[in-house]
């Protein structure tokens, strides 16, 4: 750069400038265009400073834990291998379809999948998981492919981002990737990190504060997606059971298996807890069926007594189709647009996926506007305060905080109000608060 005139350079900084000012105002008009100018400077040009203050601020890092968590891994990982070498009484490279499919369907004649669509030899997870139950080896499979991903994407990654003086990951947050307006993170992804694994706990807990008398706080958005769904459908009595609090999965069990809350068991809870999450992303009681493992026509009537039960749910569903039929778009209500080319496609597969993303777009754009605006007035008190502490990740319904720990009442207290008012539904929006001294103990 030194050895380019200096003429050169202001000329090429000046044309820069320049194209980006026009461009600005060609896209402005598009904005205006399309009634997306609203969305623009009141949420994604202000989150702006936010996500920039978050990757600079970064993740401090504990290397020593991950190469103990890598150690760990290694040695579960090849004790799997001999298992499973065992179980199938040869060796051969695990991480080959071909060859696994050989060994599982060919040699030891395991029941090759019959679903429509799926290769005779098919060793996907879906396969897998329905075969686990009679054939260990096949579990043992999952689990192994489940390590190896753990190794492999995270574990033997994740030091080659850290910055070696400060021990810290700078992640990038992505505000024009997901379509309906979600965050994404990359280099590296730290939204994708399992938190319901005990080996995906353990990556979180190299993530700490830098200094032993700081903690993160993390701050998690409860069935956002579920109460934003009873407020635009308005559904009276799935707007009653978030009015009354308790457990939205049992109110829904006690309606749909018609008893009392107090008799609802464990698996009444886990199939209402499937439908209602099922719902928001248009299932139908094939993949109910599947997903609990339990016949379709009872997977079919779980679904129709539900929406007996929560009628407007299912017109604020088919209204939702019908509009992207007519628009062509999926709208969310602060406005933000998803074009659904294939809602009017012959092909009756395209055709689904656009209804279920015309279902589910208006209920988790709306779930990433509400946390966006959350952020960006989280981060104007932090920034007038920087003793209460910084935001350091958002993942999707939660926000990841560091903060000292003389100050973390304080900061609970803003930061639950501030995400709980940031807007006014029909039901309430509540937030979890949880603290901890690393990211997986949160």
């Amino acid at each position: 750069m030194k050895e380019v005139p200096f003429d050169l350079i202001t000329h090429y900084c000046c044309e820069d400038v320049d194209y980006t000012l026009r461009l600005k105002h060609l896209f402005a008009q598009e904005l205006q265009k399309r009634h997306l100018t609203p969305i623009f400077t009141t949420i994604e040009m202000p989150l702006l400073p936010v996500l920039a203050s978050m990757e600079r601020h970064g993740m401090y890092v504990d290397t020593q834990e991950l190469a103990k968590l890598s150690d760990y891994l290694n040695t579960h990982i090849h004790k799997l291998q001999t298992q499973i070498f065992q179980e199938t009484g040869e060796t051969f490279n695990l991480n080959s379809p071909k060859q696994l499919g050989h060994i599982l369907y060919e040699k030891m004649k395991l029941p090759p999948p019959t679903k429509k669509g799926i290769p005779p030899l098919s060793t996907s997870a879906e396969v897998l998981e329905e075969l686990q139950e009679k054939f260990p080896v096949c579990r043992n499979i999952l689990t192994y492919r489940g390590l190896e991903k753990l190794r492999s994407t995270y574990v033997e990654t994740l030091p080659h981002e850290i910055l070696p003086n400060t021990h810290r990951i700078h992640c990038t947050f992505n505000q024009s990737v997901a379509a309906t307006g979600r965050l994404s993170c990359q280099n590296p992804n730290l939204q994708n990190i399992p938190v319901r694994s005990e080996e995906g706990k353990k990556i979180r807990s190299a993530f700490k504060p830098s200094s032993p008398s700081w903690s993160f706080l993390a701050a998690d958005y409860s069935q956002i997606e579920l109460r934003i769904l009873a407020h635009l459908s308005q559904d009276e009595a799935l707007m009653q059971a978030f009015l009354q609090g308790g457990d939205i999965h049992r109110f829904t069990a006690s309606l749909v298996f018609n008893v009392s809350q107090e008799e609802v068991s464990t698996e009444m809870r886990q199939i209402a807890k499937a439908v209602n999450f099922g719902i928001l992303y248009g299932q139908q009681a094939f993949g109910l069926s599947q997903q609990l493992g339990i016949p379709f026509q009872q997977a079919s009537t779980f679904i129709t007594t539900y929406f007996e039960r929560y009628p407007k749910i299912q017109s604020f569903l088919e209204s939702c189709k019908e509009k992207a039929r007519t628009t062509g778009l999926a709208t969310t209500f602060t406005g933000r647009q998803r074009p659904l080319l294939d809602i009017h496609s012959k092909n009756p597969s395209l055709k689904a996926a656009a209804e279920r993303l015309a279902v589910n777009t208006p209920i988790q754009g709306a779930q990433a506007d509400i946390i966006k605006l959350a952020m960006i007035e989280i981060h104007k008190k932090l920034t007038a305060s920087p003793h209460l502490g910084f935001m350091v990740l958002q993942i999707h319904d939660e926000l990841i905080f560091e903060v000292p720990d003389n100050a973390l009442q304080e900061t609970s207290h803003l930061v639950k109000t501030i995400m709980e008012n940031i807007m006014t539904l029909s039901v309430p929006l509540t937030v979890d608060i949880a603290i901890g001294k690393n990211w997986g103990e949160c």
